[in-house]
């Protein structure tokens, strides 16, 4: 497996620069909802540091936008090999621009909703970790319990499945602990207020909308209706991940990192 930007998709059709600038304000973005997103990042790559049992794992980064997670996981196990995977065309393409010359990271081009998406990733070996960062809650619940049980084939015994995201307590079930978590989220926000310039994510998506450079991709985007299954989807209750790893064979399930609903959640794969 080679370390570049292989796999299905294209570069963005601006410099490196300006793909390392979109990039920039996306993180910048991403922070406005998110004050502990750094420290959400370095709980999850510290557990794939101790989890992995080797210098060079190798990583699928499930809904990897435009690399965040990625390359700050490749800054701390330089070893490892990162395969970031996206149905995005717009973020794959400024990640791929924006991170051309990256050693260990290859960019895959696989809609994580579809059947069968992981046999397009063409490993050489089983993965030691899968990780995603405030993406799998977009999908639908049955989506979701696909998406593990394709994880299953792919990892190896053991091999951990760790998902960063916001994932909330049932409140018709526990609704103390829901409200409570919700009120956690609440008051980290208020410690850490946006200025009022601060860039959203609507005004990130505009903006895009505005650099002619992206437009084709950016219609590419819209066609695929990557957006429409998010609202509302029960794949933002913490209950639907635990039940949905459980099925699909990993042995042990808990929260390593948490803020209220904000958490890293793990699933180990059985043997």
């Amino acid at each position: 497996m080679t370390g570049t930007h292989e796999g299905a998709g294209e570069v963005a059709p601006l410099s490196h620069e300006q793909a390392l600038a979109w990039v920039s304000r996306w993180d910048a973005q991403q922070q406005v909802y998110m004050p502990e997103r750094e420290d959400r990042f370095t709980a999850l790559i510290d557990a794939v540091a101790e989890g992995a049992g080797r210098e060079d794992p190798l990583v699928l980064d499930l809904g990897c936008g435009p690399g965040s997670l990625a390359v700050r996981l490749l800054d701390r196990l330089p070893k490892a090999t990162v395969v970031a995977i996206d149905a995005d065309p717009v973020l794959l393409a400024l990640g791929r621009s924006a991170w051309r010359d990256r050693p260990g990271l290859r960019f895959a081009e696989l809609d994580m909703r579809s059947d069968g998406w992981a046999g397009g990733l063409e490993l050489d070996r089983l993965a030691d970790a899968a990780v995603s960062t405030t993406a799998l809650h977009w999908l639908t619940a049955q989506a979701l319990a696909a998406l593990y049980a394709e994880m299953a084939t792919v990892l190896r015994p053991g091999g951990l499945l760790l998902n960063g995201d916001h994932l909330r307590e049932d409140e018709t079930v526990t609704p103390v602990l829901a409200r409570l978590g919700h009120a956690l989220i609440e008051q980290a926000e208020r410690r850490h207020p946006a200025a009022d310039d601060a860039e959203t994510w609507s005004g990130w998506w505009d903006a895009v909308a505005q650099d002619q450079a992206l437009a084709e991709l950016l219609a590419r985007r819209q066609r695929l209706a990557l957006d429409t299954e998010h609202h509302g989807s029960p794949a933002g209750l913490l209950q639907t991940h635990v039940d949905a790893l459980r099925a699909a064979g990993f042995a042990e399930i808990g929260t390593l990192w948490q803020l209220g609903g904000n958490r890293l959640l793990c699933g180990v794969l059985g043997g």
